[in-house]
Protein backbone atom coordinates (compact mmCIF):
# COMPACT_ATOMS: atom_id res chain seq x y z
CA UNK A 1 0.00 0.00 0.00
CA UNK A 2 3.04 2.45 1.24
CA UNK A 3 4.36 1.68 -2.51
CA UNK A 4 1.18 2.14 -4.15
CA UNK A 5 0.95 5.49 -2.76
CA UNK A 6 4.23 6.95 -3.59
CA UNK A 7 4.20 5.24 -6.76
CA UNK A 8 0.69 8.06 -6.94
CA UNK A 9 2.17 10.90 -5.47
CA UNK A 10 5.51 10.31 -8.12
CA UNK A 11 2.88 10.11 -10.45
CA UNK A 12 0.97 13.16 -9.82
CA UNK A 13 4.20 15.45 -9.47
CA UNK A 14 5.62 14.45 -12.67
CA UNK A 15 2.58 14.99 -14.85
CA UNK A 16 1.46 18.22 -16.42
CA UNK A 17 -0.52 20.96 -14.68
CA UNK A 18 -3.79 19.94 -16.03
CA UNK A 19 -3.52 16.06 -16.26
CA UNK A 20 -2.93 16.04 -12.39
CA UNK A 21 -5.94 18.14 -12.05
CA UNK A 22 -8.02 15.46 -13.61
CA UNK A 23 -6.49 13.11 -10.76
CA UNK A 24 -6.98 15.55 -7.93
CA UNK A 25 -10.65 15.15 -9.37
CA UNK A 26 -11.10 11.48 -10.12
CA UNK A 27 -9.34 10.08 -6.91
CA UNK A 28 -11.99 11.43 -4.37
CA UNK A 29 -14.86 10.80 -7.05
CA UNK A 30 -13.91 7.46 -7.58
CA UNK A 31 -13.61 6.99 -3.73
CA UNK A 32 -17.18 6.21 -2.85
CA UNK A 33 -18.66 5.71 -6.47
CA UNK A 34 -16.20 2.37 -7.01
CA UNK A 35 -15.45 2.27 -4.07
CA UNK A 36 -11.96 2.73 -4.53
CA UNK A 37 -11.45 4.49 -0.79
CA UNK A 38 -10.96 1.19 0.54
CA UNK A 39 -7.46 1.15 -1.66
CA UNK A 40 -6.47 4.74 -2.36
CA UNK A 41 -7.32 7.41 0.07
CA UNK A 42 -8.35 10.23 -1.79
CA UNK A 43 -7.21 13.03 0.74
CA UNK A 44 -4.02 12.26 -0.77
CA UNK A 45 -4.44 13.62 -4.42
CA UNK A 46 -5.92 16.55 -3.03
CA UNK A 47 -3.19 17.23 -0.50
CA UNK A 48 -1.26 16.80 -3.74
CA UNK A 49 -3.14 19.35 -5.51
CA UNK A 50 -2.04 21.41 -2.61
CA UNK A 51 1.76 21.15 -3.24
CA UNK A 52 1.20 21.88 -6.81
CA UNK A 53 -0.58 25.10 -6.34
CA UNK A 54 2.17 25.71 -3.64
CA UNK A 55 5.22 25.25 -6.43
CA UNK A 56 3.24 27.30 -9.30
CA UNK A 57 2.23 24.03 -11.38
CA UNK A 58 -1.68 24.90 -10.81
CA UNK A 59 -4.18 27.31 -10.28
CA UNK A 60 -5.12 27.17 -6.21
CA UNK A 61 -8.28 28.15 -6.92
CA UNK A 62 -8.65 25.59 -9.56
CA UNK A 63 -7.04 22.67 -7.85
CA UNK A 64 -9.72 23.54 -5.15
CA UNK A 65 -12.78 23.61 -7.64
CA UNK A 66 -11.23 19.89 -9.04
CA UNK A 67 -10.62 18.45 -5.84
CA UNK A 68 -14.40 19.73 -4.19
CA UNK A 69 -16.46 18.62 -7.42
CA UNK A 70 -14.48 15.34 -7.01
CA UNK A 71 -15.80 14.51 -3.91
CA UNK A 72 -19.64 15.96 -4.24
CA UNK A 73 -20.00 14.00 -7.73
CA UNK A 74 -18.26 10.84 -6.36
CA UNK A 75 -20.72 10.61 -3.32
CA UNK A 76 -23.85 11.66 -5.54
CA UNK A 77 -23.03 8.37 -7.67
CA UNK A 78 -22.07 6.75 -5.00
CA UNK A 79 -25.63 7.30 -3.83
CA UNK A 80 -27.18 6.49 -6.76
CA UNK A 81 -25.07 3.07 -6.74
CA UNK A 82 -26.56 2.22 -3.20
CA UNK A 83 -30.27 3.29 -4.05
CA UNK A 84 -30.32 0.96 -7.35
CA UNK A 85 -28.65 -2.10 -6.33
CA UNK A 86 -28.53 -2.04 -2.89
CA UNK A 87 -27.26 -4.43 0.24
CA UNK A 88 -26.15 -7.57 -2.15
CA UNK A 89 -23.50 -5.10 -4.07
CA UNK A 90 -22.42 -4.22 -0.66
CA UNK A 91 -22.27 -7.93 0.50
CA UNK A 92 -20.19 -8.84 -2.72
CA UNK A 93 -17.50 -6.86 -2.09
CA UNK A 94 -14.17 -8.65 -1.31
CA UNK A 95 -14.16 -8.88 2.19
CA UNK A 96 -10.17 -8.19 2.53
CA UNK A 97 -11.61 -4.57 1.08
CA UNK A 98 -14.64 -4.13 3.22
CA UNK A 99 -15.21 -5.63 6.05
CA UNK A 100 -18.56 -6.51 7.66
CA UNK A 101 -17.99 -4.32 10.39
CA UNK A 102 -17.56 -1.37 8.58
CA UNK A 103 -20.88 -1.84 6.84
CA UNK A 104 -22.61 -1.96 10.19
CA UNK A 105 -20.67 0.76 11.32
CA UNK A 106 -21.78 2.62 8.52
CA UNK A 107 -25.44 1.61 9.36
CA UNK A 108 -25.19 2.42 12.77
CA UNK A 109 -24.36 5.80 11.82
CA UNK A 110 -26.65 6.73 9.21
CA UNK A 111 -29.31 5.71 11.57
CA UNK A 112 -28.51 7.50 14.36
CA UNK A 113 -27.54 10.82 12.68
CA UNK A 114 -29.61 10.37 9.31
CA UNK A 115 -27.94 12.94 6.82
CA UNK A 116 -25.64 14.03 9.05
CA UNK A 117 -23.73 10.96 8.22
CA UNK A 118 -22.46 12.27 4.83
CA UNK A 119 -20.89 15.25 6.42
CA UNK A 120 -19.39 12.90 9.59
CA UNK A 121 -18.20 10.11 7.59
CA UNK A 122 -16.43 11.92 4.77
CA UNK A 123 -13.79 12.60 7.62
CA UNK A 124 -13.31 9.35 8.66
CA UNK A 125 -11.08 7.01 6.70
CA UNK A 126 -13.75 3.71 5.57
CA UNK A 127 -16.69 5.44 6.08
CA UNK A 128 -15.91 7.78 3.63
CA UNK A 129 -16.61 5.13 0.83
CA UNK A 130 -19.63 3.01 2.43
CA UNK A 131 -21.68 6.42 3.80
CA UNK A 132 -23.02 7.47 0.51
CA UNK A 133 -24.05 3.89 -1.00
CA UNK A 134 -25.96 3.00 2.17
CA UNK A 135 -27.66 6.44 2.22
CA UNK A 136 -28.96 5.50 -1.09
CA UNK A 137 -30.15 1.89 0.54
CA UNK A 138 -31.88 3.97 3.32
CA UNK A 139 -33.82 6.09 0.43
CA UNK A 140 -32.52 9.25 2.62
CA UNK A 141 -34.18 12.06 0.60
CA UNK A 142 -31.63 12.96 -2.56
CA UNK A 143 -32.02 16.83 -1.23
CA UNK A 144 -31.50 16.54 2.13
CA UNK A 145 -28.30 14.04 1.45
CA UNK A 146 -27.14 16.76 -1.38
CA UNK A 147 -26.99 19.60 1.27
CA UNK A 148 -24.49 17.49 4.00
CA UNK A 149 -23.00 15.73 0.99
CA UNK A 150 -21.77 19.39 -0.44
CA UNK A 151 -21.07 21.12 3.11
CA UNK A 152 -18.64 17.69 3.89
CA UNK A 153 -17.06 18.22 0.16
CA UNK A 154 -16.37 21.72 0.69
CA UNK A 155 -15.05 21.50 4.20
CA UNK A 156 -12.72 18.40 3.50
CA UNK A 157 -11.84 19.21 0.20
CA UNK A 158 -10.69 23.08 1.08
CA UNK A 159 -8.60 21.99 4.43
CA UNK A 160 -6.71 19.66 2.84
CA UNK A 161 -5.69 21.29 -0.42
CA UNK A 162 -4.83 24.48 2.31
CA UNK A 163 -2.82 22.02 4.24
CA UNK A 164 -0.78 20.77 1.28
CA UNK A 165 -0.41 24.67 -0.07
CA UNK A 166 0.77 25.43 3.47
CA UNK A 167 3.11 22.46 4.73
CA UNK A 168 4.75 23.17 0.63
CA UNK A 169 7.24 20.71 -0.09
CA UNK A 170 6.81 19.18 3.48
CA UNK A 171 3.25 17.51 1.77
CA UNK A 172 3.79 14.12 2.35
CA UNK A 173 3.94 14.37 6.44
CA UNK A 174 0.46 16.01 6.10
CA UNK A 175 -0.74 13.00 4.37
CA UNK A 176 0.67 11.18 6.77
CA UNK A 177 -1.12 13.09 9.47
CA UNK A 178 -4.20 12.79 7.60
CA UNK A 179 -4.13 9.09 7.31
CA UNK A 180 -3.28 8.55 10.94
CA UNK A 181 -6.21 11.34 12.47
CA UNK A 182 -9.01 9.65 9.71
CA UNK A 183 -8.49 6.30 11.26
CA UNK A 184 -9.06 7.85 14.88
CA UNK A 185 -11.61 9.49 14.17
CA UNK A 186 -13.40 6.24 12.63
CA UNK A 187 -12.52 5.00 16.04
CA UNK A 188 -14.44 7.86 17.94
CA UNK A 189 -17.45 7.24 15.71
CA UNK A 190 -17.89 3.98 16.22
CA UNK A 191 -17.21 4.28 20.03
CA UNK A 192 -19.88 7.15 20.16
CA UNK A 193 -22.06 4.88 17.88
CA UNK A 194 -22.34 2.33 20.61
CA UNK A 195 -22.58 4.76 23.57
CA UNK A 196 -26.09 6.13 21.95
CA UNK A 197 -27.10 3.02 21.08
CA UNK A 198 -25.97 1.72 24.60
CA UNK A 199 -27.86 4.86 26.04
CA UNK A 200 -31.32 4.57 23.67
CA UNK A 201 -31.17 0.34 25.19
CA UNK A 202 -31.76 1.70 28.39
CA UNK A 203 -34.27 4.25 27.66
CA UNK A 204 -35.96 1.81 26.33
CA UNK A 205 -36.09 -0.63 29.00
CA UNK A 206 -36.69 1.86 31.32
CA UNK A 207 -40.14 2.97 29.84
CA UNK A 208 -41.97 -0.24 30.03
CA UNK A 209 -41.35 0.14 34.24
CA UNK A 210 -42.29 3.44 34.06
CA UNK A 211 -45.62 2.97 32.42
CA UNK A 212 -46.06 0.09 35.11
CA UNK A 213 -45.74 2.56 37.99
CA UNK A 214 -47.87 4.81 36.08
CA UNK A 215 -50.74 2.11 35.47
CA UNK A 216 -50.38 1.19 39.47
CA UNK A 217 -50.96 4.76 40.37
CA UNK A 218 -53.74 5.46 37.92
CA UNK A 219 -55.47 2.20 39.25
CA UNK A 220 -55.12 3.53 43.29
CA UNK A 221 -56.31 6.90 42.62
CA UNK A 222 -59.56 5.41 41.05
CA UNK A 223 -60.11 2.80 44.03
CA UNK A 224 -59.72 6.05 46.24
CA UNK A 225 -62.19 7.53 44.53
CA UNK A 226 -64.81 4.98 44.75
CA UNK A 227 -64.37 4.39 48.59
CA UNK A 228 -64.56 8.08 48.72
CA UNK A 229 -68.28 8.10 47.12
CA UNK A 230 -69.58 5.10 48.94
CA UNK A 231 -68.79 7.11 52.07
CA UNK A 232 -70.33 9.96 50.94
CA UNK A 233 -73.21 8.13 49.69
CA UNK A 234 -73.95 5.93 52.60
CA UNK A 235 -74.51 2.73 50.57
CA UNK A 236 -74.11 1.61 47.26
CA UNK A 237 -77.05 2.02 44.52
CA UNK A 238 -78.38 -1.53 44.99
CA UNK A 239 -78.91 -1.15 48.93
CA UNK A 240 -80.84 1.85 48.54
CA UNK A 241 -83.11 0.08 45.52
CA UNK A 242 -83.55 -2.88 48.35
CA UNK A 243 -84.48 -0.46 51.26
CA UNK A 244 -87.22 1.42 49.07
CA UNK A 245 -89.09 -1.93 48.19
CA UNK A 246 -89.13 -3.17 51.54
CA UNK A 247 -90.32 0.59 52.39
CA UNK A 248 -93.40 0.04 50.20
CA UNK A 249 -94.69 -3.27 50.81
CA UNK A 250 -94.44 -1.98 54.85
CA UNK A 251 -97.38 0.82 53.81
CA UNK A 252 -99.59 -1.26 51.90
CA UNK A 253 -99.53 -3.72 54.63
CA UNK A 254 -100.68 -0.95 56.93
CA UNK A 255 -102.94 0.26 54.62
Amino acid sequence: MGALLTWIADTLQKMPGPAALVLVFLLPALEASIFLGFLIPGEIAVVIGGFLAFSGKVNLGVALAAAILGAVIGDSVGYEVGKKWGDSLLTRLPARFVKPEHIEQGKLLINRLGGKAVFTGRFAAALRALVPGLCGVSRIPYRKFLFWNALGGIVWATGFTLLGYAAGNAWHKVEHYASVVSYVLLGLIVLAGVALFVLKKRKGSARPAESVEVTSVAAESVEVESVEVESVLGAPPERVGLHLVADDSETASTS
